[in-house]
């Protein structure tokens, strides 16, 4: 019965990213702030309940690219996936600003290979769009706080 509340609410997560990225750009983008910049992740979770999550990813922000590490953890969620995706960067208008833990309520569901996506946030006001594909076997539906450090 567990098993059924969590990958119900990880459906209505997904429901809701899917319904955010089909909205006309021009009301998104309002919604969002300013697209300054993109990103590129590779990222691995594990959990069981509570769960880590560790990768790197690059920023292209005013033609230059930046790599920078990704940490942070989960609640409620189990199992392993790979994460690969891709995102626009909203309201960056200072590099610093970049750094910082995003928070987001996220929503995945991967057996063999999956879809998911998540709008984080930091205290900056610097909020990331993203979408991923993920590989492994992982059921969440989570907060998640992630720490993203450009490296030096």
């Amino acid at each position: 019965m567990r098993f059924a509340s969590v990958a119900s609410v990880a459906a209505v997560a997904a429901l809701t990213f899917s319904s955010i990225s089909t909205m006309p750009a021009a009301h998104a983008a309002d919604a969002m702030g300013s697209p300054t910049a993109k990103i590129t992740i590779s990222a691995k979770s594990a959990d069981v309940g509570i769960g880590y999550t560790w990768g790197d990813g690059k920023l292209t922000y005013g033609g230059h690219t930046y790599k920078f590490s990704i940490t942070g953890g989960t609640i409620a969620a189990v199992g392993f996936s790979k994460i690969e995706g891709k995102g626009t960067v909203y309201n960056l208008h200072r590099l610093q600003d970049f750094n910082g833990t995003y928070g987001a309520a996220h929503g995945e569901a991967t057996l063999g290979n999956g879809l998911g996506g998540a709008v984080l946030e930091n205290k900056n006001g610097v909020r990331i769009k993203i979408e991923t594909a993920t590989k492994g076997a992982r059921l969440a539906s989570s907060a998640e706080g992630l720490t993203l450090t450009l490296e030096k």
